[in-house]
């Protein structure tokens, strides 16, 4: 089959972004090596920031956020944002969290009132590569105190599920500057071992298309007329 410019224009279009305003896959059929045109999932760039992740909604929630992405995605509980926050209303000082924000000690209460065991460890940052189930962590972003899950550390590369920004990976050295020492953990039977959590896709970069089923390899596109030298 012949694929014409726009046709592959917007494949490749699609593969960056995904349909406009679209958060969540979406079916589309692409134009797979060797396989011709079957449907793919296809995540647009903003979803996939926010992919499997709670995402907060007021300046204060982002304990209850970051809780409420490991009891969904790590224990497959069924909560929310808002359902998190009632919980955690129950167990502190309504009006201190208004101003300060919830605290580690409300996180814990909240925790061990639903079934679970909370537990708040002072760990070595060479030693975080070892830690092998999601942990909320509270960093220091210019004064700002943010709590975000920490999925894993591998070598130099600190993935980082964050209610306010999304899933991101920075440097162990950038970590380290914000980061208060501290993980806490929540500890149950039913974590699931393969959870997104502990289990994160690479960074998405330009690069790194080839690895998500990109439309077309590295010859297909010179076939296409992509003969300039890459920028990026």
């Amino acid at each position: 089959m012949k694929v014409s410019g726009s046709l592959l224009l917007a494949s490749l279009l699609l593969a960056l972004w995904g349909p406009v305003g679209s958060v969540q896959a979406a079916p589309f059929y692409g134009l797979v090596p060797g396989k011709g045109f079957e449907q793919v999932p296809i995540v647009s760039m903003q979803g996939r920031k926010y992919q499997n992740l709670i995402r907060q909604h007021t300046d204060f929630s982002c304990g209850a956020a970051a809780l409420a992405t490991i009891l969904k995605y790590a224990y497959r509980l069924d909560v929310d944002e808002n359902k998190v926050l009632q919980g955690l209303f129950a167990v502190s000082d309504a009006e201190l969290v208004q101003r300060q924000g919830f605290s580690l000690l409300d996180i814990k209460n909240y925790v061990e009132g639903v079934g679970y065991r909370g537990r708040g460890y002072r760990v070595e940052a060479n030693t975080l590569e070892n830690i092998r189930i999601p942990t909320i962590v509270l960093l220091d972003l210019k004064g700002y105190k943010h709590f975000v899950v920490l999925k894993k550390v591998d070598g130099a590369d600190v993935y980082l599920a964050d209610p306010a920004l999304g899933n991101k990976v920075i440097s162990m050295e950038t970590f380290e500057s914000q980061w208060n020492g501290v993980v806490f953990a929540v500890i149950g039977n039913r974590f699931d071992r393969d959870s997104v959590l502990v289990n994160p896709p690479p960074p998405l970069t330009a690069r790194g298309l080839h690895n998500i089923r990109a439309p077309l390899t590295n010859s297909e596109l010179l076939d296409y007329g992509f003969r300039h030298t890459e920028l990026f």
